[in-house]
């Protein structure tokens, strides 16, 4: 029979492994499309991934030493420590929540994941690599797209959570 606590323990475990599993699938298909743009779009040049929508979508080879979308330029050593602080914040929120529901395991596996890709590229590169270009928007990859994808699912969840919490107020 398992006890209340080994059960929390478990579950504890398992949320974990789902935020875990959520940045790693990030981080390595961040950390892929990057090499890949690197080796096939030289530096600032661009590829037309689907014959005839260039002007919707190109592949643009840059390099951003500032934070997501190419704001802050060369102030990559700040981003630098605030992505550590993002991962240690994210880690210990989950390690001490012995309940959390999907959609907050899938933002935080986002943004874990995310803040991690563009924080090791920057280690190894001293900039990260960007190359997603729809027109009219910065020019971004996958670990700032996950980034913001998290930042986005997580105001939603706690919009759903405010909703909840004033019905249950006004049916008092």
């Amino acid at each position: 029979m398992q006890t209340k606590s080994s059960h929390n323990g478990s579950e504890r475990a398992a949320i974990i492994m789902n935020l875990l599993e959520v940045a790693a699938i990030v981080f390595a298909l961040d950390q892929l499309t990057k090499r890949l743009v690197i080796h096939y779009i030289p530096l600032y040049q661009s590829v037309e991934p689907i014959p005839g929508l260039g002007r919707l979508l190109l592949f643009s080879h840059t390099q951003n030493s500032g934070a997501a979308f190419g704001i802050f330029q060369n102030s990559g050593n700040i981003f630098l420590v605030i992505a550590i602080l993002v991962g240690i914040a994210i880690v210990y929120y989950v390690a001490n929540s012995p309940h959390m529901p999907w959609l907050m395991r899938i933002s935080l596996g986002l943004q874990l994941g995310g803040a991690m890709g563009n924080m090791w590229y920057r280690v190894q590169h001293g900039a990260v690599t960007d190359f997603v270009d729809i027109g009219f928007w910065a020019i971004f990859n996958v670990a700032d797209a996950s980034i913001v994808i998290g930042v986005a699912l997580l105001a939603y969840w706690l919009w759903q959570e405010d909703v909840k919490a004033q019905q249950q107020n006004s049916g008092q």
